[in-house]
C-alpha cells in the first residue's frame, strides 16, 4: 500500500515503511489470529492484551504532551497542524461514541469487553490502581501479577516514551499502533467466538485507525522529522522497535493457546 497519496504527500514515509517491512509482515502473518478461536483462547489472548490497550493511551498522551500544551498557564505550543492531527487522535481514543452509549474510552470498552466473556480483569485493574497511587511503574506492574510478556511489552513501550523524543514517539505510535492495527484485528475476527463488545471494538479500530488515524500519524511523523536524516534514521529505529515487541508479545501468548486443529 502506497502512503504517498493526497493525505500523506511525503516520499520519505515510503522509505520509512521499507525500513520496517520485515517486522511488520511477520507481524501481519502471525500464526496468533487463527489460534483465538474458543472463549479460552480469547480470555487468555485479552488477559494479555489489556496491557497494550492501557499502553497505547500512555504513548498518546506522552506524543500529546510534545506537540500540544497541556499545562496552566496555556501558551501555544509548536505546530498547529501538528496539534490538530494528535487531538483528534485523542477525541477518539480517550472519549469514543459506540452508537447510542455514552462516550468512552477504548480502555473502558476493552475492560468491559473482558468482564463480558469472563476474563480476569484483577491484574490490569490493580495495575491502574497502582499507577494512580504513585506507584512506580516497573513496581506496578510485578505487584499487579500482570503477565510477565505484558509487563516486557509495556516496559519496551515505555523505553520509547523515556526518550522524550517526539519524532520517535510518534513513529512507535504510527507503525506500531495505528498501521498495524487494522490488518491485525482483520485477522482476528474470522475465528473470533461470541464475544459482542470485543468484536465491535475490533470493528471499531478497524474503521477508526485505518482510516484518519493512521493518514494522521504518518503526517505527523512527516513534520516532526521534516528534512532531518538523524530524525528519520531514529523514527525508524523507533517503528521497528515497536513491531518488534508486538511480534514478541504475540509469540509469547501464542506459546499459551492450543494449535487451532485443521
Amino acid at each position: 500500500m502506497s502512503y504517498t497519496s493526497s493525505m500523506n504527500p511525503n516520499p520519505r514515509i515510503e522509505w520509512l515503511l521499507s525500513q520496517v517491512a520485515q517486522e511488520r509482515i511477520n507481524l501481519i502473518a502471525h500464526p496468533l489470529y487463527q489460534q483465538v478461536n474458543s472463549l479460552q483462547a480469547l480470555r487468555v489472548f485479552m488477559e494479555h492484551h489489556v496491557f497494550a490497550v492501557w499502553d497505547f493511551m500512555s504513548l498518546l498522551k506522552a506524543l500529546q504532551k510534545h506537540t500540544t500544551c497541556i499545562r496552566v498557564p496555556w501558551v501555544p505550543v509548536g505546530d498547529p497542524q501538528a496539534r490538530r492531527l494528535v487531538n483528534s487522535i485523542v477525541l477518539d481514543e480517550e472519549s469514543d461514541q459506540f452508537g447510542d452509549n455514552p462516550p468512552t474510552s477504548h480502555y473502558e470498552m476493552y475492560l468491559a469487553s473482558m468482564k463480558e466473556i469472563g476474563a480476569c480483569t484483577e491484574p490490569i485493574e490493580y495495575f491502574v490502581h497502582l499507577v494512580t497511587e504513585g506507584h512506580l511503574l516497573v513496581n506496578a506492574l510485578a505487584q499487579s501479577h500482570a503477565p510477565l510478556p505484558a509487563q516486557a511489552f509495556v516496559l519496551k513501550t515505555m523505553d520509547i516514551v523515556n526518550q522524550d523524543k517526539a519524532h520517535a514517539l510518534a513513529s512507535a505510535f504510527t507503525i506500531g499502533r495505528e498501521d498495524a492495527i487494522p490488518e491485525m484485528f482483520t485477522r482476528l475476527l474470522p475465528t473470533l467466538p461470541a464475544a459482542p463488545t470485543m468484536r465491535a471494538y475490533l470493528e471499531r479500530h478497524i474503521e477508526v485507525d485505518g482510516g484518519e488515524h493512521k493518514h494522521h500519524g504518518f503526517a505527523l511523523v512527516g513534520r516532526l522529522c521534516a528534512d532531518s536524516n538523524i530524525l528519520w534514521d531514529e523514527a525508524a529505529a523507533a517503528g521497528r522497535s515497536a513491531l518488534q515487541a508486538r511480534n514478541d508479545l504475540w509469540d509469547a501468548i501464542a506459546n499459551q493457546l492450543p494449535v487451532k486443529s485443521p
